[in-house]
């Protein structure tokens, strides 16, 4: 059996929707939370692919969560080896930091249902091209990435214009939450660290305003979620595995 590792931040932060589909498609699920395994070294070569989740830290704030250190070695080891790598929000942060992009403020929260765009570039890719141009989609996150060296940018929105990034084939960073459902969602806003976040937003944050908006756009966005994720599974069953690599920096154009 196929096996998947999946780096977790907060019990509150799960695949969701993502879980079923990797069942589906025959794989074992690992979830390494480091909130409880704090000393954790995950061995990725022992995978078939991996995921990493959200968070509320920072990518910078490793001398809080040591374990940021170690997950960004283990992403770029995981990259080096050829593994599929997905990341979500956090996760997404961390696989532009482990191939060499910043990871800083973002201007604005954003936080709700927010029109992200495909780029050029995103149209035209397996994943994001399932989006119809500009698409609703959830977010919850107060930090943003660099498109990093030799990726490729797929996707903005009016405040954060580095929404989703390709590199390589089977390595993709999201900054927004196609995993989320209805339940999940109600779960976010009644989580009390997370309801404080919306607290600074007004009324738009309010947890009735998020559910409103949740009930006219989650039809779509579930959907949608599972035409990319169930595109991205498509990436893992066929990837090749590379040779791994000797050198710690990011890959450059033609070295893939």
């Amino acid at each position: 059996m196929r096996r998947i590792l999946v780096f977790q931040h907060v019990p509150h932060e799960i695949l969701g929707t993502l879980d079923p589909l990797l069942r589906e498609a025959g794989y074992r699920i690992r979830y390494l939370n480091f909130s409880r395994q704090a000393e954790a070294r995950p061995a990725v070569e022992r995978y078939h692919g991996l995921v990493v989740l959200g968070g509320p830290m920072n990518c910078d704030e490793i001398g809080r969560y040591p374990h940021l250190g170690v997950e960004t070695d283990a992403i770029r080891t995981a990259i080096d080896r050829g593994l599929p790598v997905l990341g979500i929000c956090l996760g997404a942060q961390l696989i532009a930091r482990a191939l060499g992009a910043h990871v800083t403020r973002n201007p604005q929260r954003e936080i709700g249902w927010h029109d992200v765009t495909t780029t050029a570039d995103g149209a035209r890719d397996p994943l994001l091209g399932h989006f119809a141009g500009t698409e609703k989609i959830f977010q919850w996150h107060g930090d943003t990435f660099g498109i990093p060296p030799g990726a490729v940018h797929l996707a903005s929105s009016r405040s954060c214009p580095n929404q989703a990034f390709r590199y390589g084939e089977n390595v993709y960073g999201l900054q927004f939450h196609l995993e989320v459902d209805a339940p999940l969602i109600h779960r976010w806003v009644h989580t009390p660290v997370m309801a404080r976040e919306l607290e600074c937003l007004g009324a738009q944050g309010h947890p009735d305003h998020i559910l409103a908006e949740t009930q006219a756009h989650i039809g779509r966005s579930l959907a949608l979620g599972r035409a990319v994720f169930t595109e991205y599974l498509h990436l893992f069953h066929s990837r090749r595995r590379r040779v791994p690599l000797s050198s710690r920096h990011p890959l450059l154009p033609g070295q893939e």
